[in-house]
């Protein structure tokens, strides 16, 4: 009987690891369009060279990376799909500037 509690703890702990780093992803996420936005804005007021969009490409590729995940809670769901809307509004934003610049997004 021993063992089952063990494994049954074991478990236990292993999932709350587990929501905790998908919270601590979804939280670089965030901080990631900030400052995704930050550079955005920079370039749009002359002071950047070059769009940021290697730093668009990463947040993209980890922001379809986490929602592909299917052991998301619902509330971690939630919140990243709040994350996604953001980003996918200052994405369009983005290149709607940019068009009306004469820009094309690579």
């Amino acid at each position: 009987m021993r063992h089952k509690i063990s494994s049954s703890v074991r478990q236990t702990a292993s999932r709350l690891e587990e929501t905790a780093a998908i919270d601590q992803e979804i939280t670089r996420i965030e901080e990631a369009i900030r400052r995704l936005k930050i550079d955005f804005d920079i370039y749009f007021n002359g002071s950047a060279k070059r769009p940021p969009l290697e730093a668009r490409a990463r947040l993209e590729a980890n922001l379809k990376r986490l929602t592909d995940k299917r052991n998301l809670n619902y509330s971690q769901r939630y919140q990243l799909q709040g994350l996604v809307a953001r980003f996918t509004s200052y994405r369009e934003l983005w290149r709607r500037t940019l068009r009306a610049r004469g820009e094309e997004l690579v």
